[in-house]
């Protein structure tokens, strides 16, 4: 980074910050921070290299500009796992888009770009469920999930094994009297235990954020907290599956309208899923 450049658009407090967000994470889908150095020009921060791009490239390579639908869930669940663990170190990310989800040599993603990250306090807590809750729990259906076969050379989700076994687990009569017999071995239910890590009580009012993304409360100036990353979490997610965002207007304020008075629309067709080929 330009060290110049970032003073005349007096954004070395951001560098900064993001610096230090950097050096604070350790997660399979956030970058790893292998050291930073200053120049008389720069400074740099070295991480690891994706080769795949990023997630706007790859979205417009695809038949019609959009993901499948199997796509989108590998990328959505990695995205949400990352989202959660910010949250839990009381960073609030702010600029959730595809251009900030790169794509690793494996196949998985890397968020990236935090210099509009929002730092605060968080308090970790342990909640105890319902006994209820959890005999509820208990009694739904179990659902597997094959686990994925992503060979390095993909930077695709496309070569995932077909989850055929995602789906309620039927047992035969032998089993089930098995289960049950268990079942009645064990008739106090335990409590679960969930843990609620959520930085609910950040504020700013800083006016932060890509356009198209941005939620209504950034864009009233009501002051925000990291209630504003889910909904742009939800605009990421619509961009996947249909190519386009919601609200995009012909300009920046228009989009700005939109998104606070206009209803969320889907497209009326449904959308014709193609399927990656390598």
């Amino acid at each position: 980074m330009d060290k110049v450049s970032l003073s005349k658009r007096k954004k070395l407090l951001r560098a900064q910050t993001e610096r230090e967000i950097l050096q604070s994470l350790d997660h399979p889908f956030l970058p790893t921070l292998y050291t930073h150095f200053e120049t008389d020009k720069f400074s740099c921060l070295v991480m690891e290299f994706c080769p795949g791009g990023d997630l706007h490239i790859l979205r417009q390579r695809q038949p019609g500009k959009h993901f499948s639908e199997q796509a989108v869930k590998f990328y959505i669940a990695e995205v949400l796992l990352a989202m959660e663990y910010l949250h839990m170190l009381g960073i609030v990310y702010r600029d959730l888009k595809p251009e900030n989800v790169l794509v690793r040599e494996d196949g998985h993603i890397m968020l990236s770009d935090f210099d509009l990250s929002l730092r605060c306090a968080v308090s970790p807590t342990v909640v105890k469920s319902s006994s209820n809750e959890s005999e509820s729990l208990q009694k739904n259906p179990v659902y597997c999930v094959q686990s994925a076969c992503i060979q390095p050379s993909c930077i695709q989700p496309s070569c995932i094994a077909p989850t055929t076994c995602f789906g309620p687990r039927f047992f035969s009569s032998k089993s089930k009297k098995n289960e049950k017999s268990k079942n009645e071995m064990g008739n106090k239910v335990t409590p679960l235990q969930e843990l609620i890590v959520e930085p609910t009580n950040a504020r700013s009012m800083s006016f932060v954020g890509t356009h198209e993304y941005l939620a209504p409360e950034i864009i009233k100036g009501e002051g925000h907290g990291s209630a504003v990353d889910w909904w742009t979490f939800g605009i990421f997610l619509y961009e996947l599956l249909f190519g386009k965002t919601p609200f995009k207007g012909s300009k920046n304020r228009a989009t700005l309208f939109n998104v606070v008075g206009q209803p969320l629309r889907f497209p009326e067709s449904p959308v014709c899923y193609q399927h990656f080929s390598i």
